[in-house]
């Protein structure tokens, strides 16, 4: 549905996009992730034809989105940054603007406002200007504009932006079940909602994508992939890390006095090896362990070991 190929942008002297290409199909949600000034929103701005490419080529739905820009547009559905409105219409009256000009008339029109309306949770407020609502309530308003006609492909520019827990997991449930038949990308600072609503995730650095695979696969290039913790009774923390460090699986060994008890990570030299923790169990035979859990891989401490190398590097030693 979407095909980016070798694609850059470049402001002045600056290269704001490197080099990207990737490809989305139906059924995927593709997250988009990077540190701010990273390219995400240039890159959305591009696949959807606000902004021209400096080279490189996007297509749409197979229209090229330079040499065919209308009907890859009539496959999109935009949510820009900030969620931008008319501030001076009523809500029911943006809605029924964005309909107008994605060619919706008479009962078909009237259907796909209503039906954007209720997916939104927008009948409290249908009839108040844009300018009085709450942040949560004119980004759920700019969403539906970008729903109205049903669109094959979504792209989402931090759509659960400004809103409440409550609202955030109804946008999530909504996105995830519209990418069951939709091609969609969004961009996100929030890494639960990569586990929550993505089937794949890329990570965009300085312009250039640096990490692409699904949420599992992220998190296996975590150091915590594979971990062990535990916590332990009864023994001092160095007879605990002089037994563990002797563990063929083990790098490294970080431990933490809490009154009575040791608490204790055990990171394996290749991240997700399942002898860790047998290792671990058979080396803590006869101890006072209360717990012990084999850990997930963490994003955020990938996110930081790919953006920030220097910083995750110190936090490890920590």
């Amino acid at each position: 549905m979407i095909k980016v190929e070798n694609l850059t942008k470049t402001f002045g002297g600056k290269r704001a996009v490197d080099g990207i290409s990737f490809s989305v199909q139906r059924g995927e949600v593709l997250g988009f992730l990077g540190p701010n000034g990273a390219g995400k929103s240039t890159t959305m701005r591009m696949i959807t034809g606000f902004l021209p490419p400096s080279s490189g080529n996007i297509t749409v739905g197979g229209f090229d989105i330079a040499e065919n820009p209308i009907p890859a547009k009539k496959l999109i559905g935009y949510l820009p940054e900030n969620a931008p409105a008319y501030t001076d219409m009523t809500v029911y009256g943006f809605l029924d603007f964005a309909a107008e000009i994605r060619g919706l008339r008479g009962d078909a029109k009237k259907a796909a406002i209503s039906r954007a309306v209720e997916l939104c949770f927008l009948n409290s407020v249908l009839h108040q200007n844009v300018d009085t609502l709450s942040k949560g309530y004119r980004h759920r308003t700019c969403f539906a504009q970008s729903i109205i006609h049903d669109p094959d492909i979504l792209v989402l520019d931090e759509p659960t932006d400004g809103l409440d827990p409550n609202q955030k997991h109804e946008i999530r449930q909504l996105i995830r079940g519209m990418g069951e038949k939709k091609a969609i990308i969004f961009s996100t600072h929030i890494l639960e909602e990569v586990d929550a609503v993505c089937t794949r995730a890329m990570i965009i650095d300085r312009g250039r994508v640096v990490a692409n695979g699904t949420p599992l696969e992220l998190r296996r290039k975590s150091e915590w992939a594979g971990a062990v913790s535990l916590r332990v009774g009864g023994m001092a923390a160095g007879a605990v890390q002089e037994k563990l460090n002797r563990l063929r699986s083990a790098k490294r060994i970080k431990t933490d006095a809490s009154g009575a008890h040791v608490l204790v990570t055990v990171f394996p030299r290749t991240a997700g090896d399942g002898d860790l923790t047998r290792e671990v169990i058979e080396a803590t035979n006869g101890w006072q362990v209360e717990e012990l859990r084999t850990e997930e891989g963490r994003l955020d401490e990938v996110f930081r070991s790919i953006t920030m190398p220097d910083t995750a590097a110190k936090e490890a030693k920590s």
